[in-house]
């Protein structure tokens, strides 16, 4: 990735821009400068608030084919450009390159999804009154309407795919939108706003503003900002949701997730493919997915002969340098990150867990971990790990299992491998989560489908159509005098 000297430009109401002062953006890998970018000024950012709301209600009433058009171009632009952004990815994030050509692919499709939902969006719905006296030659049409500028902000681990399932969704449904992207991967951000400016999008619609942290409380305390779609940590999250209870929040949180083997799955190619997809999906952006593989959870039938495989297939993945061609598993997104877990898992190791691979620290890098027999009572068992840490625990039967998975202050994805049906029914019933993946990890996310958790998982869902939704309300036009 060739690093570029200048400060990126941030995207004020579709203009470039740049404000008084400047930040490095380093790789978690090896610390070296990847880039920087401008941060805007108050003044600047107050410009890209007003001009989101003065574009509103002509953006709101824009023809859906014009809306569709620019997303299909974004889209398109994406995909031709598709290495360039894996590149920076892997350069300003650490994940492995593999996987950061499977980021972009996947937001390929959200914005060409977009453009297909804004073709389709808020036809409209008939319902009929007369079903009552007092109804008679009435006939009511509901449509959705924006809620009012959002504001997104994304988080580091998908520096891209993260951003436009905040982005296109918004635009696709007429409702600016006001970017905020993680301080330590903003270039992706960036990047994206080129694609956008290539679009017809009227000024004001969009704005990407690489703002600090500690700027973020008055921007979710504007009152112009009506909507917040917030991705990151519980705590984060509902700390803004107490802040302003009066606002639509959408909130995608934390997770701790849960694969669950019921003991049907005990051929021995079954237990391959689930402990291959675990090991890989505990472990595949350092551990940094909120719905990664954390816990798995074995019926007592397979777990003495599921947890070696798991095990195996752990150590079989290739660490290091996320730029070369194999590697599996990179750095976490910094020394902090990486500490964070070490301690964890050195104190669930003090409380009696048995570290069966890993555990060990590198600078930015955690070896890929897995830990049997770890306390309930632990941080590790409780909070959200964010690293290559993946625990292994037996259970006795399916009831016990589905028990253990919702014994959790989370809620947002589980994986059970089973090829029972009704088993299956039983978790869809059983599981408090608000995705049930049979067959495969809880990691396993189509970007069309309702994504989104219960309990400290969050609120609301993203999907892109679900996401439109989220951020447009039902008005309904009721029409009298008519001949039914």
């Amino acid at each position: 990735m060739t690093v570029t000297t200048a400060p990126h430009a941030f995207w004020l109401a579709g203009r470039e821009a740049t404000g008084e002062e400047t930040f490095e953006v380093t790789s978690p890998w090896d610390g070296r400068s990847v880039g920087s970018a401008s941060v805007p000024t108050e003044a600047q950012v107050e410009e890209a608030v007003a001009a989101s709301v003065a574009v509103g209600p002509a953006f709101a009433a824009s023809p859906a084919h014009v809306r569709a058009a620019a997303l299909d171009l974004v889209s398109r632009r994406l995909q031709e450009r598709a290495e360039e952004f894996a590149r920076l990815i892997c350069a300003e994030n650490g994940k492995p390159v593999k996987w950061a050509r499977g980021e972009v692919g996947r937001a390929v499709a959200v914005f060409r999804i977009a453009a297909e939902e804004a073709r389709r969006f808020n036809g409209g719905e008939a319902q009929r009154l007369d079903t009552e006296p007092t109804g008679a030659g009435r006939l009511a049409l509901t449509r959705r309407f924006p809620r009012g500028t959002v504001l997104g902000i994304a988080p580091f681990n998908f520096p891209l795919n993260l951003c436009a399932h905040k982005v296109a969704p918004a635009l696709a449904a007429g409702v600016p939108i006001i970017l905020k992207p993680a301080p330590a991967t903003p270039l992706s951000a960036l990047l994206l706003g080129e694609l956008l400016a290539e679009t017809d999008l009227p000024a004001g619609s969009w704005s990407v503003l690489p703002v600090p942290n500690d700027r973020m409380p008055a921007l979710v305390q504007d009152e112009r900002l009506p909507v917040i779609s917030f991705t990151g940590s519980d705590r984060v999250g509902y700390a803004i949701r107490a802040s302003v209870p009066h606002k639509r929040c959408t909130l995608e949180l934390g997770g701790n997730g849960a694969a669950v083997v019921l003991a049907d799955y005990a051929a021995e190619d079954r237990l391959d493919w689930a402990a291959g997809r675990i090991a890989v999906f505990s472990n595949y952006q350092g551990g940094q997915s909120c719905i990664g593989v954390q816990r798995v959870v074995a019926d007592a039938a397979v777990y003495d002969r599921l947890v070696p495989k798991v095990v195996a297939a752990v150590e079989a993945l290739a660490t290091g340098d996320p730029a070369d061609e194999a590697t599996d598993v990179g750095p976490m997104i910094s020394e902090d990150a990486a500490q964070r877990v070490e301690s964890w898992v050195d104190e669930a190791v003090r409380a009696g867990a048995q570290v069966l691979t890993g555990g060990k620290r590198e600078g930015t890098s955690y070896a890929p971990t897995v830990l049997a027999d770890v306390p309930d009572d632990v941080t590790l068992a409780r909070e959200e790990a964010f690293g290559p840490v993946l625990t292994v625990r037996r259970a006795a039967d399916e009831s016990a299992a589905f028990a253990a998975v919702n014994d959790s202050k989370y809620g947002l994805q589980a994986g059970v491998f089973t090829s029972d049906l009704q088993a299956a029914f039983r978790a869809h019933r059983a599981l408090e989560v608000g995705g049930v993946i049979i067959g495969d990890v809880p990691t396993y996310r189509a970007d069309q489908m309702p994504y989104g958790g219960v309990k400290r998982s969050g609120e609301g869902r993203e999907g892109v159509r679900f996401a439109m939704e989220d951020y447009t309300y039902e008005r309904v036009m009721v029409l009298t005098g008519l001949d039914l």
